[in-house]
């Protein structure tokens, strides 16, 4: 992540994307559930999910860094 951002510009960055991962979710549901199905689409759509996911993951990790005692 870039050392410029603060936990405040964290924080809203992390809401962000996990809305933008939610959603993600329903337009695959929604892909998923159709008669006609967008393989191609659809892989698009898993793909940038996990891509999110990751990046969720390391911003979680910079608010919350793993400590060990």
């Amino acid at each position: 992540m870039d050392e410029g951002f603060d936990s405040v510009e964290l924080q809203a960055e992390l809401a962000r994307l996990k809305e933008e991962h939610r959603d993600l979710d329903r337009a695959i549901e929604a892909l998923e559930s159709s008669t006609v199905h967008d393989r191609l689409q659809l892989q698009r759509l898993k793909k940038r999910k996990l891509t999110l996911r990751d990046r969720i993951h390391r911003i979680e990790d910079e608010i919350l860094p793993d400590i060990i005692a």
